[in-house]
């Protein structure tokens, strides 16, 4: 697995941690896991990076409509999640935007940075801030 590869799989690992706070307002709006399950598929080489774009769209309109901070934040980690098979920067958005979905629910950040810092490959770290 290359950079590229490892930084969508961890992407598509920190949106899929908070998902639930969009799935739980939003059941029947399925893009945001679409977009983590898109990522997935382009990581393994089975979806194109053009159509991931597509998914990671998706969860940004999904996103705009949500109807809470937490929600849309919980979306846009999907969508960036899935953007980072286009470009590899997406990939800290994606863990941002799960942090900030955290916070917005009140819940405390810090578990959770430092499960995304676990989750990171050593050779990337110095990529995410």
């Amino acid at each position: 697995m290359n950079d590229h590869q490892h930084l969508a799989l961890w992407a598509a690992d920190c949106a899929e941690r908070v998902l639930a706070l969009f799935e739980t307002q939003h059941p029947e709006d399925t893009r945001a896991r679409e977009a983590v399950r898109a990522v997935r598929l382009w990581q393994n080489g089975d979806l194109a990076m053009t159509a991931a774009r597509i998914f990671a769209f998706a969860a940004h309109a999904a996103a705009r409509e949500a109807g809470s901070p937490a929600a849309a934040a919980a979306a846009r980690a999907a969508g960036h999640a899935a953007a980072t098979a286009h470009v590899a920067t997406h990939a800290p958005h994606a863990a941002a935007y799960a942090l900030k979905a955290i916070a917005l629910m009140g819940q405390g950040q810090e578990a959770e940075r430092d499960w995304q810092r676990r989750r990171l490959p050593p050779h990337l770290r110095n990529l995410v801030p």
